[in-house]
């Protein structure tokens, strides 16, 4: 099979993670008999300075010729510090999300048991901890109209969601938990929120649709307490787009490193893989970031966007057996000796190679 990958590293550690998750692509290809092509672009801060924008035309035309797109980082601190910067880095990626009708980001939770230590939760909450968390990408808040009147001293952003953005988020969470513990819990505040009442009532109707799936509703505040009180209750977690950023950046906890969490976001187009941390500027050129959770959006990549199961099997058993065998950077080296970016990379390309 022949596999056409947009290469959209981005800012801060985004290039090296990025690079190590090519080398287990390049690994898994070699072992299974494919063949790939990348094509590089700009987005983020990088893109900004060489072109004036976060997500130029050019790099939106690669990911659309692509069969998938591998994603690092973008920010920096540059624009961080600058509260009157017109072009962000982080317009990237809002802007490539809704040109590429990306309205769905899928996050997996899973403990690994060498790590259920690292967490900050007791070991026992954490353990056997398995969940997918669907954060709708595309509406809400962060899409919505906003603004400043009264000459600057008051603000607004306005959340607002279409029933059609509802249903489709909706109808793929019903499928997924199809596919799993066929339990499905829909997150919102309906009690004070409108939007959030049209998501329950969305939710509400659908449901007859799939009997086999329990379906529950959670308030987001109490979803953030069960997050950290019982993780082991969820299968299916859906949400609107403010809701997920929070709720997925809290479940990095649950597996003792963010530098550990993949994510998908799938959609219209062309869908993106990435690790869910930031870029991380302080790490940058330093050849110490984590580049695990990049190598298992390489592996949702293979299965997700290729359909190649077993490839992507491959990679995330590459990573275990790190993990197991301590090749690990320094976030999880617990005192133990701490691997470069690069080792890891290696060593869990050459696992692909030579394991069978």
């Amino acid at each position: 099979m022949k596999l056409r990958i947009a290469k959209l590293p981005g800012d801060g550690i985004g290039p090296e993670v990025v690079d190590q998750a090519v080398k287990a692509v390049d690994a898994v290809c070699a072992r299974f008999g494919h063949t790939v092509e990348y094509s590089f672009g700009y987005v983020g801060a990088c893109a900004i300075d060489r072109f004036g924008s976060a997500y130029p035309d050019e790099t939106h035309r690669i990911c659309l010729d692509s069969d998938a797109v591998l994603f690092g980082a973008v920010g920096d601190p540059k624009y961080d510090n600058d509260p009157t910067a017109k072009v962000r880095p982080e317009q990237g990626l809002l802007a490539m999300r809704k040109s590429l009708g990306l309205y769905a980001n899928l996050r997996p939770v899973e403990t690994f048991a060498a790590l259920a230590h690292k967490s900050p939760l007791k070991q026992e909450l954490v353990e056997g901890a398995d969940f997918l968390c669907i954060r709708e990408l595309t509406g809400g808040m962060y899409f919505g109209e906003k603004g400043r009147l009264d000459g600057g001293d008051t603000a607004y952003d306005t959340n607002i969601y279409h029933r059609y953005e509802v249903e489709r988020i909706l109808e793929l969470a019903f499928n997924y938990a199809m596919r799993r513990r066929k339990h499905l819990t829909v997150v919102d505040k309906a009690n004070v929120l409108e939007s959030s009442r049209l998501w329950r009532q969305v939710a509400q109707e659908m449901a007859p649709k799939w009997p086999e799936v329990e379906t529950d509703y959670m308030f987001v505040d109490n979803a953030a307490m069960q997050l950290i009180r019982c993780p082991k209750f969820f299968d299916v977690l859906v949400t609107e787009n403010t809701f997920g950023d929070i709720l997925t950046d809290e479940a990095s906890v649950i597996t003792g490193s963010m530098g550990l969490l993949a994510s998908a976001s799938v959609g219209e187009h062309t869908g993106v893989y990435e690790p869910i941390h930031g870029s991380y500027p302080q790490a940058a050129g330093k050849n110490i970031a984590n580049p695990l959770a990049t190598l298992l959006s390489a592996a949702m990549m293979f299965e997700y966007a290729f359909g190649l199961m077993a490839e992507g099997a491959a990679i995330r058993r590459a990573v275990t057996a790190s993990i197991d065998e301590g090749i690990v950077t320094e976030d999880l080296a617990a005192g133990g000796k701490a691997y470069s970016t690069s080792e890891v990379g290696d060593w869990v390309a050459s696992y692909i190679r030579n394991s069978k």
